[in-house]
């Protein structure tokens, strides 16, 4: 399988500064920066630059992330699904998972979530996969957001439509157990047929449902 990885960089007027929004960025380069303290939601900042590295270095890893000078501020990370998940199941390797996104609390608001998903998929980078991604409602920032489930839900709708994520339904139990939470997924297109079939046998274990 062969995996497209252009990079790209923009950049975000911030005050009297500037970020950086790149990617996908390169183990070797990555590891010459440092995770804002702030970026916790997953596991310690520490452990989770390390989580980004090792994606990094993966033949299918993508890391994108905002950086000011050499702090990142917020990143987005592909890779495929892990193998103890259904995602996984069907052993597809033009099926992606888009995973974490989270940007630093004092970084929110810029856009930066938006901007850092659609460098990902410029120059049609991603058109030979299937990107998904799962929104689970207990991984969701409701507390420091203000927001309900049902509009944190909304704001994550639309910032996967940003780059033509759609919803689509799955029998998945973790997806199931909650309906705030939802499946979204951009099908590429150069991906076969026989791809789009075999991806709904994995989203669908009980075929009755479709």
């Amino acid at each position: 399988m062969e995996h497209h990885k252009i990079y790209h960089s923009r950049r975000v007027p911030y005050r009297d500064s500037q970020i950086i929004v790149e990617g996908p960025v390169p183990p070797a380069q990555l590891k010459t920066y440092r995770m804002h303290r702030d970026l916790d939601a997953f596991r310690r900042p520490k452990d989770q630059f390390e989580a980004l590295v090792e994606i990094a270095e993966l033949p299918e890893g993508r890391i994108i992330l905002s950086r000011l000078d050499d702090e990142i501020v917020g990143y987005v990370t592909f890779h495929y699904p892990d193998e103890m998940e259904q995602w996984s199941q069907g052993n597809m390797e033009d099926l992606i998972e888009l995973g974490a996104i989270e940007v630093a609390d004092d970084y929110r608001g810029l856009g930066l979530g938006k901007r850092m998903i659609q460098l990902a998929f410029e120059d049609g980078q991603l058109e030979n996969m299937i990107t998904f991604t799962t929104e689970y409602y207990w991984h969701w920032d409701l507390e420091k957001s203000g927001l309900s489930v049902w509009d944190y839900r909304q704001m994550m709708e639309k910032l996967m439509k940003s780059v033509d994520m759609v919803w689509f339904a799955t029998d998945d139990p973790e997806i199931c157990s909650h309906p705030a939470n939802c499946l979204m997924v951009k099908i590429g297109k150069q991906v076969p047929l026989s791809s789009v079939e075999q991806f709904d046998r994995v989203r669908f274990r009980q075929r009755f449902m479709y």
